[in-house]
């Protein structure tokens, strides 16, 4: 198995760090806005496939998986073009500009979501695959790992790498001084900024964490954003606040905010209505019971086999 994507991306690091072989070819995401950015960008993508047919004449791939950006679109066409066999993945409940492009050219298309018009066999959904480090860890391991009491509840807030800046000023600002047990994991962006304004002891801020399964083991209740993510806390049973990133592309992370909410694992809350969060934490993590129920239900809806199927899959398609 070998890797294709950009050299300006994040694949550059991860891929090479995770022990496989990575081609990189120039492609770039189209501007909305008219003008010499856009126009450069459209020429990048334009001599795309051409980098991707070389990189596949190269390989000899049996099957080529499409990871559902812009990245992936060129590579998926060269594919087609050479009759090799193509699914690609989506990860959000709103099928992404980049696949509905490249729907056209696959075999499989592998939804995380249910989405309306989108039926078997082309279509299937199967979640989405987990890391290994998003495994949820026994209560007592995680909590001693992280410096969290052993008893009480434990609020997790978790943004992207570079951190939810309206989430980490709401929890700093409403339980920096008092409160339950949190650990939040700010992101890089905002972290100096925050660690002066938390002052006790069981408030845990760390700018990052090589996976999340410590958290989620630690956690009774997550206040989180709505992206992939929520299938990690799927799989962990952790009962979630989730408020979406309200200029997602499509607004995608509020249907995948409505699903679990759906499901009675997950409360949705609109980033215009943080103000009402505070008291709704407290709520929750007065209610065991409650809280059991929607973790009981989180896992209900998982799916921690979205890898080994997608693979079973692919295998299929290089076998013909």
């Amino acid at each position: 198995m070998t890797f294709a994507g950009s050299p300006d991306r994040a694949e550059a690091r991860l891929v090479p760090d995770a022990g496989y072989e990575l081609d990189t070819f120039r492609a770039s995401g189209l501007p909305r806005r008219p003008g010499l950015a856009q126009v450069r960008a459209v020429l990048r993508d334009l001599a795309a496939p051409a980098a991707c047919d070389r990189i596949l004449k190269r390989r000899k791939p049996d099957v080529v998986l499409g990871a559902g950006s812009y990245v992936a679109g060129p590579m998926v066409v060269a594919a087609a073009r050479r009759r090799i066999p193509v699914a690609v993945t989506e990860a959000d409940a709103h099928l992404g500009l980049a696949n509905r492009l490249a729907a056209p050219f696959a075999k499989r298309v592998f939804l995380s979501f249910p989405i309306d018009g989108r039926e078997p066999p082309k279509y299937e959904v199967v979640g989405r695959p987990l890391p290994a480090n998003a495994r949820r860890l026994p209560r007592a391991e995680a909590r001693a790992q992280l410096g969290l009491p052993a008893e009480g509840p434990v609020l997790l807030v978790a943004g992207a790498r570079a951190g939810a800046r309206a989430l980490n000023e709401f929890v700093v600002e409403t339980f920096g001084a008092s409160g339950p047990a949190v650990l939040h994991v700010s992101g890089e962006r905002d972290f100096d900024k925050l660690r002066p304004r938390v002052s006790r002891p069981d408030y845990v801020l760390l700018p990052v964490l090589d996976g999340l399964g410590a958290p989620y083991g630690a956690a009774d209740l997550a206040l989180m954003r709505s992206g992939s993510t929520v299938w990690e806390l799927a799989a962990a049973g952790l009962p979630a606040i989730l408020v979406p990133y309200p200029f997602a592309t499509g607004d995608h992370q509020t249907k995948n905010a409505r699903y679990f909410q759906a499901a009675g694992g997950a409360i949705l809350v609109p980033e215009t209505e943080l103000g009402h969060v505070a008291d709704l934490v407290r709520s929750l993590l007065d209610d065991p019971g409650r809280l059991d129920e929607m973790g009981a239900a989180m896992r209900q809806v998982a799916r921690p086999d979205a890898a080994d199927r997608i693979a079973e899959e692919l295998i299929g398609l290089a076998r013909g």
